[in-house]
């Protein structure tokens, strides 16, 4: 999922991940796995400790790697090579009309400095029940659709440029962190990154980038595989996205005990050189579809950021950039200042 403004707003994309020694099952369309193992306090803040932990760690090196608790040692696993779905950017929608969230309607953190990492979390989830994906027809009804289709997505904004435009007038830069469950296979999910480039002009794009056809090019990194989790569990989830200059780009996702990661170098986009606004939700999965929350859902979002600052981000309304959604209201949205300032925001039917 992802966006792009030319006036009128475009789309995004999207992509899988993986969770704990447990896999899901899946038996007429519905994933199954076994509930939330219950634990005392001491070890659950402890489970919590090791997955801010794991998350700092930098892998060895470029690729895939998994760690389960209570190591914070990366193992390498085998990548997989996945098929660079290409989703919609944002359509235009009338400022003041409801809106749910996604398609451009969603808040964003943004900072004066750049950013390191992203964190996206659920601290909050009552009610949910169940979810399903469903087609939207301004995207033509596309994605991935059925019961528990949704993608956790972190996202860049798509303002800035560098060298990897190369030059081509008006280019810039979107990137995208991505769990998505069934990607491409059935009960599997996905965890990975999908690099854009907005605007880069024609129908010829670089080698080995794929053409939206609107002159935009993009490409997938290697994806990491992993169980698909139920919407109803989206508290036990963590998402994280980390940049660095000259070295890696690497997405992280967390489900209890197991860490599941992908790394690639930031040298695709340069993002760690523009890296200033981020936006974390949970929407359809591809295709600019919607995640169909039941009726009486209520989900707290929260993105933290590390970019070198105390200081409280600014929580900018109507500037997401994906064009996936959800059908949860967006509530008032709060930022906080500390040593990995935030935004936190409800959203709810």
């Amino acid at each position: 999922m992802r966006s792009k403004l030319t006036l009128a707003l475009v789309a995004g994309l999207i992509g899988a991940a993986a969770l704990p020694a447990v896999c899901a099952a899946q038996t007429n369309g519905i994933s199954l796995q076994p509930p939330s193992e219950i634990v005392g306090p001491l070890e659950a803040q402890a489970r919590e400790s090791w997955r801010q932990d794991i998350a700092q760690v930098a892998t060895p090196a470029e690729g895939c790697f998994q760690a389960t608790y209570p190591s914070v040692i990366w193992h390498q696993v085998a990548c997989r090579e996945i098929t660079a779905h290409a989703h919609p950017v944002p359509h235009f929608h009338l400022p003041g009309a409801a809106q749910t969230a996604g398609n451009g309607n969603d808040y964003t953190l943004q900072t004066g400095s750049l950013i390191t990492q992203t964190v996206g979390t659920f601290p909050t989830v009552t009610g949910v029940t169940s979810e399903k994906g469903v087609g939207v027809a301004a995207y033509g009804g596309g994605g991935i659709l059925g019961t528990n289709e949704y993608s956790l997505q972190i996202n860049s904004s798509f303002s800035s440029t560098t060298s990897a435009c190369k030059g081509h007038s008006g280019c810039t830069v979107w990137q995208q962190f991505v769990y998505a469950p069934d990607y491409e296979v059935q009960g599997s999910a996905a965890v990975f990154m999908q690099y854009w480039l907005i605007g880069y002009g024609g129908t010829r794009c670089p080698s080995g980038w794929g053409s939206d056809g609107a002159g935009d090019c993009y490409k997938n990194s290697a994806a990491a595989t992993a169980p698909d989790v139920p919407a109803t569990q989206l508290a036990n989830v963590k998402l994280s996205g980390t940049v660095a200059a000259g070295g890696k780009d690497t997405v992280v996702f967390t489900n209890g005990t197991t860490a599941y990661s992908s790394s690639g170098n930031d040298s695709v986009l340069y993002l760690a050189t523009v890296w200033k606004e981020s936006e974390f939700n949970v929407v359809g999965n591809a295709g600019g579809s919607e995640a169909e929350f039941n009726s009486g859902s209520s989900i707290t979002v929260k993105v933290a950021v590390s970019d070198g600052s105390s200081s409280a981000p600014s929580c900018v309304a109507d500037s997401g950039t994906t064009g996936e959604s959800n059908n949860l209201n967006l509530g008032s949205c709060t930022a906080s200042s500390g040593s990995t300032p935030s935004i936190q925001f409800t959203e709810s039917n």
